[in-house]
């Protein structure tokens, strides 16, 4: 029997020698990175303890506003969307040139984007359901569903700006981004509803997606816009912050006056020039890890499960949780009010037990995400092109192994 480190060796080798050559693995990367980072930040930044009546949520930024800085790494939406847009903006036009009309190339797009949704949906009304029957508290359903269902208004966004890719692949960032600027004039320089607030959902995530649009017209080959993008980013959002009264945390903390994720404000657009400035700058190096066959292979595989880990990951702490309390009502890191440096600690001990409870999640509910019809297709052989230089609209892959037919972000089919 050969040991597992050939058989990850040899599965790597396969994967890598299956990817088309013209591929820029470094929007993987990226893809991956965005996905962790929401991973991470909510497993770290969520908390769930235990009461007399069940299981209160509660966040470790509201006992320790100095963790803040946290939610600067984790808080990845931006490049998310920049990565969407990206792919979507090449993948329509890819769609144009073969003759596929816009409805078929939406419907096929938007169909593998819900279809996971759905099962996620079922269950845990089923879940909530049965809670409620067997006398739980209102409350807690309530809070287990949000945790659950949070993360759903992403991808209904996401969808909107998706569906209007030919409407806004050439819009310019700078529209979108002076309409949330008066928004938040208008909310807390005038005293405004705050209900106009709302509509910076659409137009604060339009900016990053937007500047994927650009990505996939080869707006940034050089280094000098990303730069300008990190450093003007960067400066806008500590003035911002500084000076213009919006909080530190990228993410939201419970009983804030205001958020800067619901909705976006102006500071989280910064924020997020900032990050997709980086993520830009970082292609090339991302580019030359990726040629290592085993780095690549890690990277495409978590691909192929991208939509099942975001819209799992969130059971998975809480059954971790909920299991924990078979044990004790009082784990440490796990059921505790997170108010210490000690309970980071802890906590960190407790995420590869999330990752185990996300790995069966991913073996339950992985099949929700391949297309309908899918069936395994043997590796085709690389095309003949020269190797993809970062910035440039990449020709369309080959059909090998499927390494960028995931459909949370509508990346390439």
């Amino acid at each position: 029997m050969r040991k597992p480190a050939a058989r990850w060796s040899a599965l790597a080798d396969r994967i890598d020698s299956a990817t088309p050559e013209d591929r820029d693995r470094s929007v993987d990367a990226l893809r991956v990175f965005a996905i962790v980072g929401v991973v991470l930040g909510h497993w770290l930044v969520t908390s769930l303890t235990a009461t007399d009546g069940g299981l209160r949520g509660t966040s470790p930024l509201v006992h320790m506003p100095w963790l803040a800085p946290v939610s600067w790494v984790f808080q990845t939406l931006a490049v998310f969307f920049l990565v969407g847009g990206h792919v979507a903006a090449r993948g329509y036009a890819s769609a144009r040139e073969r003759g596929v009309s816009y409805g078929a190339w939406v419907r096929r797009r938007l169909g593998r984007l819900f279809r996971p949704v759905a099962a996620v949906l079922v269950l845990w009304a089923v879940v909530a359901g049965g809670l409620l029957l067997g006398g739980a508290e209102w409350d807690t359903v309530r809070t287990l569903l949000r945790l659950v269902w949070s993360p759903l208004w992403f991808l209904l966004v996401f969808a909107v700006l998706t569906a209007a890719t030919p409407l806004v692949a050439r819009l310019s960032p700078l529209w979108p981004t002076a309409v949330v600027a008066g928004v938040d004039l208008w909310r807390f320089g005038f005293d405004g509803p705050q209900w106009t607030g709302w509509v910076n959902v659409a137009a604060g995530w339009l900016v990053p997606y937007t500047l994927g649009a650009a990505w996939a017209r080869g707006a940034f080959t050089g280094r000098r816009p990303a730069l300008l993008l990190l450093v003007g980013g960067a400066a806008a959002t500590a003035g911002l912050v500084l000076w213009g009264g919006y909080p530190a945390s990228m993410v939201g903390v419970p009983g804030a006056a205001v958020s800067n994720l619901n909705p976006p404000t102006l500071a989280a657009v910064a924020f997020g020039l900032a990050q997709c400035g980086l993520a830009l700058l970082l292609r090339e190096p991302l580019a030359r890890a990726l040629r290592r066959p085993r780095t690549w292979a890690t990277v495409a595989l978590v691909n192929l499960s991208a939509m099942t880990v975001f819209l799992w990951h969130q059971t998975a702490m809480m059954s971790v949780t909920a299991l924990g309390l078979l044990v004790s009502s009082d784990l440490p890191g796990l059921h505790t009010v997170p108010g210490t440096a000690g309970w980071i600690a802890v906590r960190l001990l407790w995420l590869p037990v999330f990752a185990a409870a996300l790995a069966v999640c991913r073996s339950a509910f992985h099949v929700y995400e391949r297309p309908r019809g899918h069936r395994p297709r043997p590796p085709a052989p690389a095309p003949a092109h020269g190797p993809h230089r970062p910035g440039t609209a990449a020709p369309r892959a080959s059909r090998g192994i499927r390494t960028g037919d995931g459909p949370c972000l509508g990346w390439p089919a």
